[in-house]
């Protein structure tokens, strides 16, 4: 303890969850988890086959839909 700097804080490590035990996951997240792009995401989200919460700036997507959409054959194309 001499030859500590007691003026430095440690700075909180950041907390990862596994996306099974999330609720909401982000665009980025969520089109990984479903193997598409982001911007088919947005077409999902926008022709509300997918629902999304925004929390400030933030768009999350639940993980329930995610399970939900996966679970389903979708044989129509996103967009065109």
């Amino acid at each position: 303890m001499a030859g500590e700097n007691v003026t430095e804080k440690k700075r909180p490590g950041g907390v990862t969850i596994p996306p099974e035990e999330k609720f909401l996951v982000g665009r980025v997240e969520a089109a990984d988890m479903l193997s598409i792009s982001r911007r088919a995401l947005d077409y999902l989200v926008a022709n509300k086959l997918l629902t999304a919460r925004r929390i400030g700036a933030r768009v999350l997507i639940p993980v329930a839909d995610l399970r939900r959409f996966s679970r389903g054959d979708h044989p129509a194309r996103l967009a065109g």
